[in-house]
């Protein structure tokens, strides 16, 4: 036996220049030998099975050490190339390939030979190439197609200075971490060139890996953001001999330090070490004899037979039947008829089988315990299901020196086996963290702070979670900016401040963040107290007003304190996209449980479970009027409700089929035009729900969703959206969408169908390079998702009447699903960036949380001529604190490629966008010029002012990386999601403001109804508890020519802390009754009665109703003077033209004229009062004005005398003193009451 050595002596010179990768072999008796130093020896053994390269590097002494093996690929055969012989060359250097050493195959491609049966190993001299720093793992391209490319100028151009411009070296290693070498797969890779694998090269019916790479890189020419540190030893490896020889164990560590003068010592460590002692096989059998390999019992007189189906009873012909051992052994596959026959094994209750089929989850079987000869086992496969995270790490805080836990979970068909968690993009080393889904982080440091995400994998695939924010703060400094932001709030028309020569005074506040409170010693996914920053002192201020003083409170400081507890909601209006018709008491699942009902109005409410971060629901219709809906709607995650207009599909009428017979259904909606798609049902393809065929009459019910049709954009289900092969999500431009449904005709079971050939008309296709990329898709309606169900090729025959055209025909199968989608991946993508304002004054304190930003993108314009337009893709997006970022597609080198057409609305109510003819006011609409001209904004009575005026259309045009106007929104591209998000007001974006109303709101207290996180604990607050806000309003009558402005003014009425301190004040202008010109009535809010927020005694507000104007008080509502008179105290009513009250404690109803609605969102709460008010019912809604019942007060009010004005005709003049930008507008048409009544008609 020879043996082989390597002298590694730091004066070689491929140890101290750029070298290329040396070639080793090693013996045949599989020993490597000894790993030389220039005074010291490491002793290595190589198992011949294992491939190993050698890693060393020098240490601070300046001796070299072992420090890591890597398996390679098997390149050659049974003779050592001459060149490498262990007498000829003991010491290798730079060895010169020559022809004989790599012979080639037809058009030169390495190949091997029968004659060679040694292994080739190449040393990755990594460490040895002298100081360098590793960057970050990089992984641009997944192997479809023809392959996986790392090529380095492709991470050049997408992560620009994260790699330097010469690497000095590159690793690759497959996702699931497994080194390039251990593959067995044929692959490339340079430094200055990158990685490359191609799958032509690889053995056949076989692809490339998934591959990952970083290069080691010169020092200081990667930026790096925080200091490092050596992590700890990983565990030692298993030994590498077999039973009675001497291996090698190593254990690994890396260096995180910033400086690469830290990494100066081993990061893999290297030791002897010897198997146990080869023993005879081991294996018992209680039954039958051990086979030869020693890892299952068999029995030669039994035969087990199997009968395998898909969902939905079909037989499953070519399902593969393993049996599981150390290594699954295939036993046979299963024939036409789904079954199989295996002789030889054991039936004793304890081996068990595998049996697996491309798209569907693998199925395990035990075999039976029994004493007969034979046994039959039957089992039905279950779709194979991508992994869906249903637990995402949360966002959390602590202080150096605590812990921290992430948990991640994920499910799936079959579920995940293995998570991968990723800090700040970078992978964490599976070694240290074993593939668990819990990340548990102890003794942190400040540089482990930032974003954390898992990704869960299993056969089917892979998903990636949500991102969390991780801060680490020093353990003495202040988890939050003790310093209040500014924050503005209105004030009343008479209420001008000199001082700022405006309406507004500054009243600050604290943003709402995740702090590092006081946590107890546990480790848990969710802290079991959650912190927040939040207000910690106020200063009461007088503001000086036209003749009284107002009270506020003003923030002062800032604290970490425990979040406010906040419920978020959907609501909502399910009806059809036709014609508005009602889904009536219609059934809503989450998932298989049913979570919700519409009403007879199709209404539906529905309280998010807490840790949802994807609301999926599925909208189904009892009485079969509609396609069932699946949609994924956007809702606020820090609380309050969200309204959505649901809009479903109407059922096709049903045609009847015959089963024997081949059909064709044409698939297309739009009159005059040809289908977009026709499907093809062969003859004798439908059969039965338990497999057997049917050959009767079918009922036949396909429901097309034309996107040529723009009109039906909103009935797009679910958020067109799939998960890729990486666990990425990404958008899919749709060609259409189709739901179908097949019933016997005699019983209306459903029926389903086998083969079906989807014929696509490729002339629909404007976009040449969609033809190629063209999928078909299934719905996955517990997540929402789109899974790929097949590829589209060109059809090779003519097909008829239409010989001059080209139809893509795509296989599929008509099982358990029943919604499909002709898509293609797009990833040219962008962010828009939207604010919605309270009024067209565009004040960043104005913005309004939880509105719902749509955008439907349309395709295409000039440069990619279509007629008609289509849609493609439809999105929302809730508005936060700081706007909303829509994605969108977008097109960098035609800026007509793609347009956008963006809407929004607030609790079902339209806002409008800002005008675009005939004034064109870029610093109205929010971004400059020229790049407006270029997004070409238009709104949608640009060209005709008979249309409403609540959306805009914008090209969707790229923002250049060399413009500079361009590079501040409101178009930002897709790996630019954080700059969109964390934009200031002050940049560029598109606006959408409310219609101001005639009413007016002030608190003493500041609180945004938007976020009930600004909730302040306070006595004077208006809601004294968060998650139970109850609204109270009184109606009341005008008589008298002219319309009035009403206002209630409400203090502490019998709390000892509050008595005769102002609440607030609340205004409103009275509505026009449409039957009599002299009546009008207005719904006015005022503060209920109740309890504060101490829980401990209730305060009776003193309610002053006043009108603004010549009135007196004419009567009040006979059953609510004798509430108050039998619940005391009364309060005094001396002045005729007011009505004073405690307000009752009780939630009277309409005979009263007082209207009570208790609600966990404060603007629902309101909303439903008012249009019960409205209506003048306790259970009703209206939108109009009924002024005559529900009545509580009646005034009689005579018109002002020339010269004087009233509160809101003063509103609508600019004042004398300040300039015309600092005026309050205000519109007398009473639309905001209006509007907010229709919530009414959502309770």
């Amino acid at each position: 036996m020879g043996s082989w050595s390597l002298d590694l002596n730091p004066s070689l010179p491929y140890l101290n220049s750029n070298p290329e990768p040396l070639h080793l072999a090693s013996c045949p008796d599989s020993q490597l030998g000894q790993v030389l130093s220039p005074t010291r020896l490491y002793p290595s053994t190589f198992d011949r099975s294992r491939n190993s390269s050698v890693h060393a590097m020098r240490d601070d002494t300046g001796m070299w050490k072992l420090i890591s093996f890597v398996s390679l690929q098997v390149i050659g055969s049974e003779k050592l190339p001459r060149g490498l012989h262990s007498e000829e060359n003991p010491t290798l250097k730079h060895p010169q390939p020559s022809p004989a050493m790599f012979p080639r195959g037809p058009g030169g491609k390495m190949v091997g030979t029968k004659a060679w049966l040694f292994f080739f190993l190449v040393l990755e001299v990594t460490s040895v190439l002298g100081p360098g720093e590793w960057t970050t793992w990089f992984n641009i391209d997944h192997p479809g197609g023809q392959g996986d490319y790392e090529r380095l100028d492709a991470i050049h151009f997408y992560y620009g200075d994260r790699v330097c411009a010469r690497p000095l070296w590159l690793e690759a290693r497959t996702t699931d971490w497994t080194p390039a070498g251990s593959t067995g797969q044929v692959v490339h890779g340079s430094p200055h060139e990158g990685f490359w694998c191609l799958n032509r090269e690889q053995r056949p019916g076989q692809n490339c890996s998934n591959y990952t790479v970083r290069f080691l890189c010169p020092p200081g020419s990667l930026r790096r953001d925080t200091e490092r540190i050596w992590s700890p030893w990983s565990p030692w490896s298993k030994c590498s001999a077999a039973c009675g020889h001497t291996g090698v164990q190593t254990r690994t560590r890396t260096c995180l330090a910033e400086t690469v003068s830290l990494c100066n010592e081993a990061s893999e460590e290297g030791r002897l070490c010897m198997d146990q002692a080869c023993t005879a096989c081991d294996l018992t059998c209680p039954m039958g004899q051990v086979n030869a390999d020693c890892d299952a019992c068999m029995c030669q007189d039994f035969m087990l037979h199997g009968a395998v189906s898909l969902p939905g009873g079909a037989p499953a012909s070519g399902a593969t039947v393993y049996l599981l051992t150390k290594t699954p052994k295939p036993l046979t596959k299963t024939d036409s008829s789904g079954r199989f026959r295996v002789p030889g094994l054991c039936p004793d209750g304890k081996s068990i089988l595998k049996i697996t089929k491309a798209k569907f989850a693998p199925i395990m079987l035990t075999m039976p315990k029994t004493g007969l000869k034979a046994a039959t086992v039957n089992a039905e496969f279950m779709r194979a299901e991508t992994p869906y995270i249903v637990m995402n790490p949360e966002t959390k805080a602590r202080r150096a020196g605590q812990s921290v836990s992430l948990c991640c979970k994920a499910t799936g068909k079959p579920g995940p086996d293995k998570y991968f968690w990723y800090h700040n993009g970078t992978l964490l080393d599976p070694s240290l963290y074993k593939h668990e889904s819990k990340l548990v982080l102890r003794n942190l440091q400040q540089d482990q702070a930032g974003e954390y995400f898992c990704k869960a994998q299993s056969d089917a695939g892979a998903v990636k979670s949500q991102v969390a924010q991780l801060t680490v703060i020093a353990a003495d400094e202040t988890p939050c900016n003790p310093t209040p932001e500014s924050y503005l709030i209105r004030l009343p028309h008479d209420c001008f401040q000199n001082a700022t020569n405006s309406f507004y005074y500054d009243v600050g506040h604290c943003p709402v963040k995740t702090c590092a409170g006081q946590q107890d010693n546990g480790i848990r996914c969710r802290d079991a107290v959650e912190y927040c920053c939040g207000i910690s002192k106020t200063e009461e201020k007088e503001i000086q007003c036209s003749g009284y003083t107002l009270p506020t409170k003003v923030a002062v400081g800032c604290s970490c304190q425990r979040c406010t507890e906040t419920r978020s909601i959907v609501r909502g209006r399910v009806s059809a996209a036709d014609n508005g018709e009602p889904m009536r008491f219609g059934h809503v699942y989450m998932g298989s449980n049913r979570v919700s009902m519409t009403g007879y109005k199709g209404t539906f409410t529905l309280h998010v479970p807490q840790d949802t971060e994807r609301l999926v629901l599925t909208f189904v219709d009892r009485m079969q009027k509609f396609v069932n809906t699946t949609k994924v709607l956007p809702f606020n995650k820090k609380g309050s409700a969200v309204f959505h207009e649901i809009k479903m599909l109407r059922k096709k009428e049903p045609i009847t089929l015959e089963a024997t017979d081949t059909n064709i259904i044409p698939l297309g909606e739009v009159a005059g035009e040809d289908p977009m798609a026709e499907l093809e049902i062969p003859s004798k393809s439908f059969y039965r729900q338990n497999g057997d065929p049917y050959t009767g009459k079918v009922k036949a019910s396909v429901t097309f969703l034309d996107p040529r049709n723009i009109s039906t954009a909103t009935a797009a289900q679910s958020d067109l959206n799939f998960i890729n092969d990486e666990g990425d999500t990404f958008p899919l431009r749709t060609y259409g969408m189709f739901s179908v449904d097949f019933r016997d005709e005699a019983t209306s079971e459903p029926l389903n169908v086998g083969k079906v050939k989807v014929h696509l008309d490729s002339t629909q296709v404007k976009m040449p390079e969609h033809v190629p990329t063209m999928k078909l898709w299934s719905l996955n309606p517990d997540t929402g998702l789109w899974e790929e169900e097949g590829d589209f090729e060109f059809e090779s025959q003519r097909r008829g009447k239409r010989e001059e055209r080209t139809f893509l025909v795509g296989n599929m199968e008509i099982r358990e699903r029943r919604l499909f989608n002709l898509d293609v991946p797009e990833n040219r993508r962008c962010f828009i960036k939207v604010r919605a304002y309270r009024s067209e004054r565009f004040l960043p304190s104005e913005q309004i949380q939880g509105v719902v930003v749509s955008v439907i993108n349309l395709e295409p314009r000039t440069g990619f001529s279509s007629n008609p337009r289509a849609w493609g893709r439809f999105d929302s997006v809730i508005t936060g604190p700081n706007g909303a970022c829509l994605p969108a597609f977008c097109d960098d080198q035609s800026p007509d490629a793609y347009s956008a057409y963006v809407l929004a609305s607030l609790a079902g109510e339209e806002l409008e966008a800002v005008q675009s003819f005939p004034k064109f006011n870029p610093n109205a609409i929010g971004v400059p010029q020229p790049y407006l001209n270029r997004l070409k904004y238009r709104r949608t009575d640009h060209e005709d002012p008979r249309v409403k005026k609540t959306a805009f259309q914008i090209s969707m045009a790229k923002p250049r990386p060399n413009s500079a106007e361009e590079s501040n929104g409101p178009i930002y591209a897709f790996e630019d999601l954080r700059a969109c998000e964390e934009a200031p007001p002050s940049a560029a974006h598109f606006r959408f403001y409310q219609i101001e109303g005639d009413h007016y709101d002030y608190n003493t207290v500041p609180f945004n109804e938007d976020d009930p996180m600004s909730w302040t604990e306070d006595y004077l607050a208006w809601w004294p508890k968060p998650m139970e806000f109850r609204a109270c309003y009184i109606k009341v009558k005008i008589v008298g020519p002219v319309e009035v402005n009403v206002r209630s003014r409400n203090m502490g009425g019998t709390h000892r802390r509050t008595v005769g301190k102002l609440y607030g004040i609340r205004d409103v202008k009275s509505t026009r009754d449409r039957d009599q010109p002299n009546v009008s009535s207005a719904c006015l809010e005022f503060k209920c009665s109740g309890m504060l927020y101490d829980q401990d005694r209730v305060d009776r507000t003193l309610v002053k109703v006043i009108p603004q104007g010549s009135c007196h008080r004419a009567s009040v509502n006979s059953m609510l003077h004798e509430y108050l008179v039998n619940h005391l105290p009364l309060a005094v009513n001396n002045d005729t033209s007011e009505y004073t009250m405690l307000a009752p404690l009780d939630p009277l109803g309409h005979n009263y004229g007082i209207y009570t609605v208790t609600d966990q969102d404060p603007r629902t709460a309101k909303e439903i009062a008012l249009g019960r008010c409205f209506d003048g019912t306790s259970d009703g809604s209206s939108r109009v004005m009924k002024s005559n019942v529900g009545v509580a007060l009646t005034f009689n009010c005579v018109e002002r005398q020339v010269g004087r004005q009233s509160a809101f005709q003063y509103l609508q003049s600019p004042p004398s003193r300040p300039p015309a930008t600092s005026t309050v507008r205000g519109r007398v048409s009473s639309r905001r009451q209006q509007r907010a009544s229709r919530g009414g008609q959502r309770g």
